[in-house]
């Protein structure tokens, strides 16, 4: 079934004008900046959504030192995950920040590309953060890209809308933020746009 989904994507980018994701690049602190999504999986019932956003609020207070900005973060607190999308010299200096400010490193941290450097959930709205492993070498940005196309084509007959996506070509993974009425409406959407159903979903909550 995997192998029949990444020929599908890869049938996906030779259909159409391929757009590459777009990486966020900027300069801070007179370095190249890299995009980063990092992953912190603390255990259900281990988190609440009051103490990430204290601890959000020292990682602003600690990342100028270090030359990082934080944009934003998504947290899982049934499952008690958190997720942070963080512009950096390098994965060490966003650790760094993280160390310094709470102790709280991530157990995994991925250099991405976005879609879009901006995005803006609906107030009220359910969202929804899922990843799809492809692995290695597997899929591009132009594959990406391509399937991404198709949910937007279809989101609207599933109540669902895909506010940006990251991917991971170095270990070929790629998270998707939705909002949707249920996580089975946003797979749904993915299942009819192209076939590529995540391996994982989280309902969460973001912050910036």
């Amino acid at each position: 079934m995997r192998n029949e989904m990444l020929i599908g994507m890869t049938m996906l980018a030779a259909s159409g004008t391929a757009a590459e994701a777009k990486p966020v690049r900027a300069t801070t602190a007179g370095q190249p900046s890299h995009l980063f999504l990092d992953e912190h999986d603390l255990g259900p019932g281990k988190v609440t959504a009051a103490a990430v956003a204290e601890a959000h609020k020292k990682d602003l207070a600690t990342q100028a030192k270090h030359g990082v900005r934080y944009h934003a973060y998504w947290l899982d607190e049934k499952q008690g995950k958190i997720y942070c999308l963080v512009e950096a010299p390098s994965a060490e200096a966003a650790a760094a920040v993280h160390r310094e400010a709470h102790g709280l490193v991530a157990n995994d941290v991925r250099e991405v590309a976005g879609d879009s450097a901006d995005w803006t959930p609906a107030p009220g709205q359910k969202l929804f953060l899922d990843r799809h492993h492809f692995g290695p070498g597997k899929v591009t940005a132009a594959d990406v890209a391509a399937a991404h196309r198709k949910d937007l084509a279809v989101q609207a007959k599933h109540h669902a809308r895909f506010l940006n996506y990251w991917f991971d070509p170095a270990s070929g993974t790629v998270s998707c933020l939705v909002e949707a009425p249920t996580a089975a409406a946003a797979v749904a959407a993915h299942k009819e746009a192209h076939g590529l159903v995540p391996d994982a979903i989280d309902e969460v909550t973001e912050g910036r």
